[in-house]
């Protein structure tokens, strides 16, 4: 018979299973030390937003993957200055991401980066309003250097800290062209630049499909930090399948497995082979690519001849063009009925708060598949108020869905590009897509994202020194490896099964900490508690201060 110690005693299994029962439910009683941190920051209340009256020029950091990049960017919509060190051949060995090599890279790159980005600004850091860094999702080892870099830089030059959710910085970056066209109309910019008003810009609430090598998901986004999810990946993203397909013809995996597979495919016939488009039997918004790929590898092992034969680069590319058609297909599948789904909830979001609105009652209401807003409706003048530059956080007069967002490194590719562009001009949205060297990791997305964030006042203080208690090497950090950008999903939404180890590892989303920080109701939960901070009200002296008001604009 199996004994085990436990805690200096031998134990037989049955009295194992029981002791482990009893460790289970006392860390449930009393969560790690990590989780009451996070719910710590997560109960403080919104700071002051900064004045109105001058640009913010934020630093942004990114290092939650395999690229290390910074960049300044100012609230009036100028990018200022950006770097990035991209670590393709690192990992091309690997066939995907290893995560000590790439922290290793990130910490051997990141002081330069910044440095290069700074120095392209014609800034230095007391120049600076905020730092801004990525701190999930991500890989814990590399989004751990950034996350260091960004709070001593905030120790050092006395900057606030603004805290960014990956997915959210792709979003909300389709938001930033509109301030750099209004930018632009005002001859270059300066303060004066904030006043302008730019044609077609990205206004809440938008459909925004945020697909790249790790995510696949849809989502209805309302405001800064509140977004309804309307579909998501149940197994691969759509990048990780290109990567993957692009392994399994045997292609060189450089720059990444994406963009050399959809080079391949221009060359090929997409309607060579009869692949099988996923999860026709469930009508939802959500998105599988395993079947998919287990039916390119099938037809990979009947179909390409080995190497050296004549045929075998025509083969791949018609493998190729099929696979990239039937998963676009699929993705233009799940986002045209996305596109009723968010017009169902924002049209139930519209009623209920005309209903609340009659009978008294607030104007936040609605259940979690009608769409509730937190901080959009109620913020819905804070654009004008923050200096009318077309980048507040609320939602416009009409309510109206008008735009489709694609996001991501896949947002880059063609023939997404391509296809969606023609979905949207059927359900008479506009496509937005950000310039292709934003699609993929950077830090401009993670300053603007900052940006848009203080202007709601969700950001830390300056950092006070470090002290660290007796034999303790480096302080904690609070990173965000799994970190949801909401739990509030569409009701035809498949129920995503997760074992109690897992579900307690997830961080609280990103919509609920950011509902909690402006003083708003949980979603259907009736109105809010407490409005959020009034649009263009004067912000106290000491705030001023702790967002440096006084720090001379760039």
């Amino acid at each position: 018979m199996m004994l085990v110690t436990w805690r200096g005693a031998l134990l037989r299994p049955a009295a194992l299973r029981s002791a482990w029962a009893a460790a289970a439910a006392a860390a449930r009683r009393a969560p790690p030390q990590q989780h009451q941190r996070r719910a710590a920051a997560a109960r403080a209340a919104a700071q002051p937003p900064p004045p109105p009256d001058r640009p913010l020029v934020v630093l942004g950091i990114e290092s939650s993957c395999d690229d290390t990049a910074a960049a300044v960017v100012a609230s009036d919509g100028r990018v200022l200055g950006e770097a990035i060190a991209g670590q393709a051949a690192i990992h091309a060995a690997f066939g995907g991401v290893h995560p000590s090599a790439a922290a290793a890279a990130h910490a051997a790159a990141i002081e330069s980066v910044v440095a290069e980005a700074l120095a392209r600004a014609g800034a230095a850091a007391g120049d600076l309003s905020a730092v801004a860094v990525t701190v999930g999702p991500g890989l814990s080892l590399c989004l751990d250097v950034g996350v260091r870099k960004a709070r001593a830089l905030s120790r050092e030059a006395g900057l606030p800290l603004v805290a960014v959710h990956h997915m959210e910085a792709h979003a909300l970056v389709a938001r930033l062209a509109a301030a750099a066209a209004a930018a632009d109309a005002a001859g270059g910019g300066g303060a004066g630049a904030a006043g302008a008003a730019a044609p077609g810009g990205v206004a809440f609430p938008f459909l925004c499909l945020l697909v790249s090598g790790g995510h696949n998901l849809l989502v209805l986004a309302r405001g800064v930090g509140d977004y309804l999810q309307l579909g998501s990946t149940l197994d691969d993203a759509l990048g990780e399948a290109y990567d993957k397909v692009a392994r399994m013809l045997g292609l060189k995996l450089e720059p990444h497995g994406g963009a050399v597979l959809e080079a391949l495919a221009r060359g090929g016939d997409p309607g060579r082979y009869a692949l099988p488009v996923p999860m026709q039997r469930h009508p939802n918004c959500d998105f599988s690519f395993a079947g998919l790929k287990t039916g390119v590898r099938l037809c990979i092992e009947r179909e390409l001849p080995p190497e050296g034969h004549p045929d075998r680069e025509q083969i791949a590319a018609d493998i190729a063009a099929s696979f990239q058609s039937v998963a676009v297909t699929h993705l233009c599948q799940r986002v045209r009925r996305g596109i009723g789904w968010a017009r169902d909830a924002l049209a139930a979001q519209d009623s209920a708060g005309s209903d609340s609105s009659s009978s008294g009652g607030g104007s936040d209401a609605g259940g979690s598949s009608s769409g509730n807003s937190s901080n959009s409706s109620n913020s819905s003048s804070s654009s004008n108020g923050r200096g009318g530059d077309c980048s507040g956080s609320g939602r416009d007069g009409s309510g109206a869905l008008r735009q489709l967002v694609v996001a991501g490194g896949v947002a880059s590719n063609a023939v997404v590009r391509q296809r969606l562009g023609e979905l949207a001009a059927e359900a008479g949205l506009e496509l937005v897509v950000p310039p292709p060297r934003w699609c993929t990791d950077n830090g401009v997305m993670v300053a603007w994202a900052g940006i848009e964030r203080m202007r709601l006042g969700l950001f830390e203080p300056a950092l006070p020194p470090l002290q660290l208690e007796p034999g303790q090497e480096q302080e904690w950090i609070d990173l965000r490896p799994r970190w949801p950008l909401t739990t509030e999903k569409a009701a035809g939404s498949t129920p995503r099964v997760r074992s109690s180890k897992a579900a307690a590892s997830l961080a609280r989303s990103l919509t609920e900490e950011t509902r909690e920080a402006l003083g708003l109701a949980p979603a259907g939960e009736g109105p809010a508690a407490e409005a959020p901070i009034a649009a263009g009200a004067a912000a106290p002296p000491a705030a001023a201060a702790a967002v440096g008001a006084e720090r001379p604009a760039v």
